[in-house]
C-alpha cells in the first residue's frame, strides 16, 4: 500500500503516526484546491501578490518559484506554493476568459460537443430567443463546401407560407428575396415610408414579371371626332397600367386626359393612329409645356388609314403626355382611334 491516494495523491494517515492532524490538513489543502477548480490565469511567472487559495496554470519555461513546474497547477496556500499535476479529464473554470475547460493531457481545451448534438437555441456571439433560435453576430459568415458543392436550403410548410431572406437596415426591413406567401420567386423592396413593393417576380413556369415597372397602354377612341390644326387630345381609357403611370389632367370635356410618367428614365413609346378624311395630317406627342417629342405624319388620305411609330424617349418624372394635332382628320373611324404604349427600359 502506498502512502498517498492514486488520483489526487492525498496523504494517508498511517498507523501509529504522530501529529496525524498535519497529514489530514495537507490532504484537505489539496482537496480545497482541486475540488471545484478555478484557475485565475495562465502565467509563466508568479504574480507579485497572490491571494490565498489562488490557482494558476503554469506555461512553458516557468520562472522563479515556478521553475521546473511547467504544465502544473500552482496554488498559493499559507504563504507557499503547492503544485498539482492535472489529470486527463479534469475540468477547470478559467476566470481570465470566463470559460470552462477540460484537460486533455497536454493542455486545456473547450468541452467537446457530442457527435450528434441538438440544441433548442444556439447563439454565436449573440443571444438566441424563441423566434430567432439560431443567432449569429459576426462580420461575415462562411458556408464552405465539403468536397465540391455547397447548397443552402430554406424549406416552408406550404405554398401560402414564406421562405425568404430578409435584408434589414437598423432592424428595419428594406428588401426581401424568396418565396413570400406563394411559390413565386419574388424580390421585394421597402421605401422610407414602410411601403413594400414587388420589384421582380418569377412564376413557377419561368415567366418573369416586373409589377412595379412603369408600363401602360392607353387609348383615345371615341365613336368619331374631327380634329383640326392646334387641337390637343389625351386618352380616355387606361387599358393596362402599372408602376404608377396614370391618366392625369383633363384636357377637355370630350378630349380625354394626359398620361403621367411616374419616374425619370428612358422609355420605349409607340403611337398608333387610325384616321380618315385626313388632309396634311400629323400627330405629335407633347408634354404639358407643349415641348414636342416625335411626330407621326399621315398626310392626305380619303379612306381609313392606320399608321404607327415607335421610338425611345428620355422622360422626366411627372411628365404628362398628350397629342398635338396638325392639319385635319377624322379619328375613331375604327376601333383603334389613338393608342399609345409606354414602357420604361
Amino acid at each position: 500500500m502506498t502512502d498517498t491516494t492514486p488520483r489526487l495523491a492525498l496523504p494517508y494517515i498511517l498507523p501509529s503516526q504522530a501529529q496525524k492532524h498535519v497529514t489530514h490538513n495537507e490532504a484537505l489543502a489539496i482537496l480545497d484546491a482541486a475540488t471545484q477548480l478555478v484557475i485565475t490565469d495562465s502565467l509563466a511567472a508568479p504574480p507579485a501578490t497572490p491571494a490565498n487559495g489562488q490557482c494558476f496554470w503554469l506555461l512553458a519555461n516557468a520562472t522563479d518559484a515556478w521553475t521546473n513546474h511547467d504544465g502544473m497547477i500552482a496554488v498559493w496556500q499559507d504563504g507557499a506554493w503547492l503544485f498539482m499535476t492535472p489529470q486527463i479529464g479534469w475540468m477547470a473554470f478559467f476566470r481570465s476568459s470566463s470559460t470552462l475547460l477540460t484537460y486533455n493531457g497536454s493542455g486545456w481545451r473547450e468541452l467537446p460537443l457530442p457527435s450528434a448534438p441538438q440544441f433548442s437555441r444556439l447563439g454565436v456571439n449573440a443571444s438566441a430567443d424563441d423566434t430567432n433560435r439560431f443567432t449569429i453576430a459576426s462580420d461575415a459568415v462562411l458556408f464552405n463546401h465539403n468536397g465540391g458543392d455547397q447548397r443552402v436550403k430554406l424549406n416552408k410548410a406550404a405554398s401560402g407560407n414564406t421562405a425568404s431572406l430578409l435584408y434589414q437596415s437598423n432592424w428595419q426591413g428594406k428588401a426581401e428575396i424568396g418565396l413570400a406567401g406563394s411559390d413565386e420567386l419574388s424580390i421585394k423592396v421597402c421605401d422610407v415610408a414602410g411601403r413594400w413593393t414587388t420589384a421582380l417576380a418569377i412564376s413557377p413556369e419561368g415567366y418573369v414579371k416586373q409589377p412595379a415597372k412603369p408600363a401602360a397602354t392607353a387609348r383615345f377612341a371615341p365613336s368619331e371626332i374631327n380634329v383640326s390644326e392646334g387641337q390637343i387630345t389625351g386618352f380616355d381609357l387606361l387599358t393596362m397600367g402599372q408602376g404608377g403611370i396614370v391618366l392625369q389632367t383633363t384636357l377637355g370635356a370630350t378630349t380625354g386626359q394626359s398620361l403621367k410618367i411616374p419616374t425619370t428614365g428612358i422609355y420605349l413609346v409607340s403611337l398608333i393612329i387610325s384616321a380618315s378624311a385626313a388632309k396634311d395630317y400629323a400627330a405629335t406627342i407633347i408634354d404639358q409645356t407643349q415641348a414636342r417629342f416625335f411626330k407621326l405624319a399621315i398626310g392626305t388620305v380619303t379612306g381609313v388609314v392606320q399608321s404607327s411609330q415607335t421610338t425611345c424617349l428620355l422622360l422626366n418624372q411627372n411628365t404628362e403626355l398628350s397629342i398635338l394635332h396638325s392639319g385635319t382628320a377624322t379619328l375613331g373611324a375604327s376601333s383603334t382611334g389613338v393608342k399609345i404604349a409606354v414602357v420604361l427600359l
